[in-house]
């Protein structure tokens, strides 16, 4: 481990880390396999601080104690991801990301501008020493340690229940999406058209929101709030079509479901782009939507919204995108003879009254289109049962 080879020389020089230190093993195997390995030790010694077995500030899960809330700093880690507000849900932090190892030297430096390339440190007996470049192996040359099974097997003898208390804030027992009635989609609202980058973190924020990961209705009350309405360029914003006036977007969501009144979103280039976060595609199916149409998905996302029985489909023509005014009425028909490879139509009719149809694309194969006829890649499993 190069990091914890940067934190040996800092040691053998009797110097400690000058900056908040913390390090996240990310799971069981990696914590086990870096303490058989003595890799944790000198990381400690400098100051460390080894959290629990998760992703930690890395999604917003850290409970950070030395910078209030709205002040302005720096951070850097070796995570992957540095959205705003992502590590400890303060817009003002700047996080930048780097190396592991890069990460220790500068803690050890405690200065953002030091070069372990060029740039000496300070000795305990006051002499100056430059960190020597660390190597290691790129894996365990004695393998992972699986480290501690907490893996808990149900009776093999009984099939447990499970019970939530109706009362509870953050766990609720899910119920089955709808199914395809069999139809085409017809006069759907545009909850919102998204302007620009709309990642997973943007359609559902992380930090103190992951709090509510067990309980499906109180975590869409996050969907989509960090999305930039493009009718008027703020985020959490949007024109109720049933009332005329503005609100969240959450709040609009479920004012239509309660209508029953099925809602489509809008999105730009590369949508769902950043985390592999299911809630990004359960949260707009248990508020209403049924389709998800933008110019283009990132991969994963685009796979998650077909699990939950929602249409992802793509403008034929990018530039169509610019076609759908907010106040439009989204139609898709086709849905009876959906197939591979198969454009929908999109029958888009605006507040003039005029229509035009636009052709959307797909990349469901036969298994997704069973998806999303059975309201859910959960619900065809269990028809399958």
């Amino acid at each position: 481990c190069r990091a914890t080879l940067a934190a040996r020389q800092a040691l053998n020089k009797g110097i400690k880390a000058k900056a908040g230190f913390t390090i996240t093993p990310g799971s069981e195997q990696i914590r086990a396999t870096i303490a058989r390995d003595g890799l944790d030790k000198p990381l400690k010694d400098i100051g460390g601080v080894v959290l629990a077995n998760a992703c930690g500030p890395c999604i917003g899960q850290w409970n950070r104690q030395d910078m209030p809330k709205g002040q302005a700093n720096t951070i850097v880690t070796s995570y992957n991801r540095n959205f705003t507000g992502r590590n400890d849900a303060n817009p003002e932090t700047h996080a930048f990301v780097t190396s592991p190892e890069l990460v220790t030297a500068l803690t050890i430096a405690g200065r953002l501008d030091f070069n372990p390339m060029t740039d000496s440190l300070t000795a305990a007996d006051g002499s100056k020493f430059k960190l020597e470049p660390p190597t290691s192996d790129e894996l365990p040359s004695r393998g992972f340690d699986a480290g501690e099974e907490t893996y808990q097997a149900p009776p093999k003898d009984q099939r447990p229940s499970v019970e939530v208390d109706p009362s509870s804030k953050r766990l609720q027992l899910l119920t089955p999406f709808d199914k395809w009635n069999g139809g085409d989609l017809d006069e759907m609202f545009v909850l919102i058209k998204v302007q620009g980058k709309c990642t997973t973190d943007h359609i559902s924020a992380a930090g103190p929101w992951l709090k509510f990961r067990g309980h499906l209705d109180n975590i869409s009350n996050n969907m989509l709030i960090g999305a930039v309405n493009s009718e008027n360029g703020e985020k959490n914003s949007v024109r109720n079509h049933m009332t005329g006036e503005y609100g969240g977007v959450p709040d609009t969501a479920r004012h239509y479901k309660a209508q029953g009144k099925n809602w489509v979103a809008i999105g730009d280039d590369n949508y769902g782009e950043g985390s592999s976060r299911e809630h990004a595609a359960l949260e707009p199916r248990h508020l209403g939507a049924r389709a998800i149409i933008v110019k283009s998905f990132a991969r994963i996302h685009e796979t998650n919204l077909k699990k939950q029985g929602l249409l992802a489909l793509t403008f034929q023509e990018p530039s169509d995108y610019d076609r759908i005014c907010p106040d439009d009425l989204i139609s898709i028909r086709g849905l009876k003879d959906m197939a591979p490879g198969k454009p929908l139509q999109c029958v888009v009719r605006h507040s003039n009254g005029q229509e035009e149809t636009l052709q959307l694309n797909h990349t469901f194969n036969d298994l997704q289109i069973n998806w999303f006829r059975a309201g859910s890649a959960l619900n065809f499993m269990k028809l399958k049962q």
